[in-house]
């Protein structure tokens, strides 16, 4: 019988040690999944704060008369930066040194509160083929949320279409509450409409191609590729349409800005699971 009782014990320590094993697996994965949903909320907010930056770089350089275009029709801005100082220097020639600063606070038209300063360096005019625009922040909050980093725009385009190539680096995200998390990114920005009212900002419309990145505090990294272009139209303070596939270890995240609706809401979905609703910021 002993050989019998020694067979059993081994049993169950093997029923033991796998059941363990499988609740660690579980666990793990559910970790590594809500990491990525987490993750996948920051690189949305991300976006929609980088695109807030091209909409103030877009107003301060129209209203400063530095896209290149020949004068003959008013500018027609979106009252962004009515709130703001805006220093251009020199007065005469390239580079530019663009300063706009929201001072301690100021809320836009469209409700959104911005504070600190955007300084950008633009190398020639905005619209002109092979111009670089580098963008830079001190201090600055959009709605509670600190910006950092650097935002390189090169012109890229192409015949009458207009497009830049938009490059995040050391880019650093810090939510009202304290978390905070890192990014990157290399996008391909196209014009879709607006492109020939060039002084008429509300009725642009841009196309976002490219990839990401996002870092939190614990140094996990997810990446991320555009899966159908992002739509941005300046008349909307966020992103309208477009998906994004987030990859985790054994899992992939699809994070989609909606129709074309402009609201603040977006959603996120794990291998084809529940989607799951987001506020954009």
């Amino acid at each position: 019988m002993k050989p019998n009782k020694l067979l059993l014990a081994m049993a169950i320590t093997s029923c033991i040690i796998a059941f363990t094993s499988c609740k660690k697996t579980a666990d793990t994965s559910r970790e590594e999944i809500a990491t990525t949903v987490e993750l996948s909320s920051d690189q949305a907010v991300s976006d929609n704060l980088t695109e807030d930056a091209n909409d103030i770089y877009m107003e301060a350089a129209t209203e400063a008369n530095l896209t290149g275009e020949t004068a003959g029709t008013p500018n027609i801005t979106m009252g962004n930066i009515r709130c703001a100082t805006v220093t251009v220097t020199p007065l005469v020639g390239f580079p530019k040194n663009i300063v706009i600063d929201f001072g301690t606070g100021c809320t836009s038209p469209f409700g959104v509160t911005r504070k600190g300063k955007i300084k950008i360096t633009l190398s020639d005019s905005l619209r002109k083929f092979g111009s670089s625009s580098v963008i830079t922040f001190d201090g600055y909050f959009v709605n509670g949320f600190k910006k950092e980093g650097t935002i390189t725009w090169t012109n890229n385009s192409n015949g009458a279409i207009k497009g830049w190539q938009r490059k995040v680096e050391n880019g650093k995200i810090t939510a009202p509450g304290g978390r905070f998390w890192l990014h990157t990114a290399l996008k391909n920005v196209v014009q879709t409409a607006g492109y020939t009212t060039p002084r008429n900002l509300p009725d642009d419309v841009f196309s976002i191609t490219g990839s990401s990145s996002v870092t939190n505090a614990n140094r996990i990294t997810r990446t991320s590729t555009i899966l159908t272009a992002l739509e941005k139209k300046t008349n909307c303070g966020n992103i309208t349409k477009g998906t994004i596939s987030m990859q985790g270890p054994n899992h992939t995240a699809v994070l989609d800005f909606g129709n074309g609706d402009c609201d603040n809401l977006a959603t996120i979905t794990v291998n084809g699971g529940t989607p799951k609703q987001i506020f954009l910021r």
